[in-house]
């Protein structure tokens, strides 16, 4: 059983409504790292929708919180704004409503695209509304209660005059006035930025946020949140996870939501993605280069808990072509291969909306980069790979989505040493004797052959031993006439794709 329905089984027996919620801080570059509480998410919101069961999905975006810091992407103008609630701070680039905004907007319109339309909550818009007042008045009554847990299960070491609230202030408008009296509705503050000392009435909105750890508490009693994925780092000992669930109890009278504890995503060679620290790639980033499909396909095909290494290079050519492999085992066109797991599950949960009536007849997604670097045009990807492979408007069509992707990872992430230039004409380079006399005994047997990937690389290498020419030099010789450089694509595959006649005709130029 996929782990998705392994988690929605466990949900069915406790109640047969369900809130499953998730959230992001927009603080920076939402990446593809932070897909995987989403899609995790969502994943078993649709098994449990595919069980008959009610479920809501949620998602939070954190745009009260604070800028923490003035992160690498952001001019230094930026450190007048820290401490202030992202969604009232100007937007980088003038186009968006705020700074949360900058970010939030581009990751739900990615959100869509891979199929993931969840209710949207903004906080800054909840705390203005005073969605959060009647949580805000509880934890300040229970006070002592919350300081008790805080330093108890998380270590902590709060003073007796500690409050679970941080006050906007009205002079310099950070979230860092502390509160000094209270009695409910009123509460005098004093900010540790600025100074300023002032009173605010707390059933005005917006006047303030709970701290994050008792902030997630609250809004799990205020939507009836009964599931909620969370990365390791919350769940460490004495992290926002520990003290949350007994705030949730002791304080709100609420039983704290499943958890599922996810691994984080690695961005290869470079550790774990983190938008503060630039280790990262921007979900909208990875739709420009990969299918939506596969991109869910990274998250349904691995376990939770189990460490993804996302590889922007080789890699991603590699996850494409294994997506395909799934998609020609769930039509019965292949058999699984030892190692592929819940595969009709894995592949119906990876279509972003409804799932394909058969599977599509493409090329090897590595063998697209090469193509798309030959032909000159779409129509002319689609003619060179007709010679090899019938294909209709539907083939077409997907191959269209999938020819732009490659576009731009070849000019963005491609590694040099899948990238070229054809010549279209005849390049300005000089030849040896040697090479010569290869080129001439190559054209004579490739006259006779088949024109097909594996004969035609096997013939470049009974070539060269027939003649006692280098096999390297061989394949170095290949490249130069057609690319101006010693290495290039594999070349069976290269000179496969550029047709029968137009190696003849290029070969015959450098020898007669």
């Amino acid at each position: 059983m996929h782990w998705a329905d392994v988690v929605a089984e466990k949900l069915a027996e406790k109640a047969r409504e369900h809130v499953l919620a998730t959230a992001i801080t927009p603080s920076g570059p939402i990446h593809v790292g932070n897909l995987r509480e989403v899609m995790t998410t969502e994943a078993i919101y649709r098994a449990l929708k595919d069980r008959g069961m009610k479920a809501k999905l949620i998602y939070i975006g954190d745009t009260f919180d604070p800028l923490r810091k003035v992160y690498p992407f952001l001019p230094e103008s930026y450190k007048e704004h820290v401490g202030k609630p992202l969604a009232e701070i100007p937007c980088p680039c003038s186009e968006h409503e705020n700074y949360a905004m900058h970010f939030l907007e581009p990751f739900l319109a990615s959100l869509k695209e891979i199929g993931v339309e969840p209710e949207v909550h903004l906080a800054h818009e909840m705390y203005g509304k005073g969605i959060y007042n009647e949580a805000i008045r509880v934890a300040l009554d229970n006070a002592e209660k919350i300081r008790d847990i805080m330093n108890d299960v998380a270590n902590r070491n709060l003073p007796a005059t500690w409050m679970p609230f941080n006050v906007k202030c009205d002079a310099c408008g950070r979230l860092d006035g502390e509160i000094r009296e209270y009695e409910y509705p009123y509460a005098s503050y004093k900010c540790k930025t600025c100074g300023h000392e002032g009173s605010i009435d707390l059933r005005k909105g917006g006047v303030g946020k709970l701290p994050w750890r008792v902030d997630w508490p609250a809004r799990w009693k205020i939507f009836g949140v009964t599931f909620e994925a969370f990365g390791k780092d919350h769940a460490a000992a004495g992290s926002s996870w520990d003290t949350g669930k007994i705030i949730a109890k002791e304080i709100y009278g609420y039983d704290p939501p499943m958890p599922l504890v996810y691994e984080f995503i690695h961005l290869k060679g470079k550790g774990a993605m983190h938008g503060s620290t630039g280790v990262a790639v921007a979900a909208e980033e990875v739709l420009k280069m990969l299918p939506p499909e596969v991109l869910r396909f990274l998250f349904m095909k691995y376990e939770p808990n189990r460490h993804i290494e996302f590889d922007t290079g080789f890699g991603l050519l590699d996850l494409v072509d294994e997506y395909d492999k799934y998609e020609r085992v769930y039509f019965g066109i292949e058999e699984a291969e030892a190692g592929m797991k819940d595969v009709r599950r894995v592949y119906e949960l990876s279509q972003p909306h409804t799932t394909p009536k058969r599977a599509a007849n493409l090329p090897s997604y590595r063998h697209l980069a090469v193509v798309a670097q030959i032909g000159r045009s779409f129509e002319e990807v689609v003619a060179i790979l007709q010679r090899k492979q019938k294909l209709d408007e539907y083939d077409i069509e997907r191959l269209r989505q999938r020819y732009e992707k490659i576009l731009y990872w070849l000019d963005k992430y491609a590694p040099e040493a899948i990238k070229f230039k054809l010549h279209y004409e005849k390049p300005d380079i000089e030849l040896s004797e040697g090479e010569k006399k290869f080129l001439k005994e190559l054209l004579r047997n490739f006259h006779a052959i088949e024109w097909d990937a594996e004969k035609i690389h096997s013939t470049i290498h009974e070539t060269a031993k027939q003649i006692n020419f280098p096999a390297k030099k061989a394949f170095e010789c290949i490249y130069k006439i057609f690319l101006a450089k010693k290495q290039g694509p594999r070349a069976g595959y290269f000179l496969q794709s550029l047709g029968k006649d137009f190696v003849v005709k290029r070969i015959k130029e450098f020898v007669e």
